[in-house]
């Protein structure tokens, strides 16, 4: 099975090198690497090009998110597989290879992730207790945070395209939104090996430029109880985690002055996700 390995970047000249060559470093496994350059001004679609030539593909695009570039890589793509490795982290050996040969296992399985090593600073940190990966139904426990890191998950290409690809009216949180969809229909498993380095403290990061990531993540709720295609089980917990998060939101919002903003969130917890954001 051909496995289709899409890096978006965005000015990350050094890094996103970086994250090919590890790549590159993949053995046993046939793939394919598209780096999707979104726009960047610092030349790393020439540094790409130039250290790399014929062994990836680079694609321009003008700069329109991370959740764009990503979709844009899937077009371009031609694997049954489709893995997504973020500028800023890298893969360690067998990534590639454990994540084919568990598919080929296990033809019925839709999307799996590896575990991952977090580094902050250059220094490793060990991850909270919350942040521990489940494998099988994680539905109701990726609603309050992101349990699927897309640079340690591999998915089918039909289940990507059933489900829609990245929602590009999400600056942020795009991949939460994602794997929530996938979740509420299909075990996510977990190859309980720690074959990603996640590097994070570095200032262009999602989650430093902008201020209340659980604005996207209610929208992403909200997508999820408007769409309908939810148990009862999990259509309560999808208000109850709704609730909470609209209750931050409330919060943060009246601290700044913005009474109509938190008016407005106060509404949506109070209607269960009916009223409009």
């Amino acid at each position: 099975m051909l496995a289709s390995v899409i890096i978006p970047t965005f000015n990350r000249r050094a890094m996103v090198c970086e994250a090919v060559v590890s790549v590159c470093a993949q053995k046993d496994a046939a793939y394919e690497c598209i780096v999707v350059d979104d726009g960047s001004t610092d030349g790393s679609a020439e540094a790409l090009e130039r250290e790399f030539g014929a062994r990836i593909r680079v694609v321009h695009s003008a700069n329109r998110g991370v959740a764009a570039a990503r979709n844009l890589g899937v077009a371009h793509s031609r694997g049954e597989l489709l893995a997504f490795l973020d500028s800023d982290d890298l893969w360690l050996p067998g990534k590639l290879a454990a994540q084919v040969a568990f598919f080929a296992a296990h033809p019925e399985a839709q999307i799996c992730q590896t575990d991952e090593i977090w580094m902050r600073h250059g220094v490793r940190v060990n991850p909270c207790a919350h942040h521990r990966k489940p494998s099988g139904d994680i539905f109701a426990a990726s609603l309050r945070l992101c349990l699927v890191s897309p640079s340690a998950g591999m998915l089918r290409r039909r289940s990507f395209t059933r489900n829609g690809g990245f929602d590009e009216g999400l600056p942020a949180c795009e991949d939460y939104d994602l794997w929530l969809r996938i979740a509420r229909d299909t075990p996510v498993w977990l190859i309980d090996r720690p074959l990603v380095i996640k590097r994070g403290g570095h200032a262009d990061q999602l989650s430093r430029r902008f201020w209340g990531m659980d604005r996207f993540r209610v929208a992403a709720l909200v997508r999820l109880l408007a769409e309908g295609h939810l148990t009862a089980a999990q259509r309560i917990a999808t208000i109850g985690v709704l609730g909470e998060k609209c209750a931050i939101l409330v919060q943060g919002a009246t601290r700044r002055g913005r009474l109509d903003e938190a008016e407005r969130y106060r509404a949506l917890a109070a209607d269960g996700g009916g009223a409009e954001l």
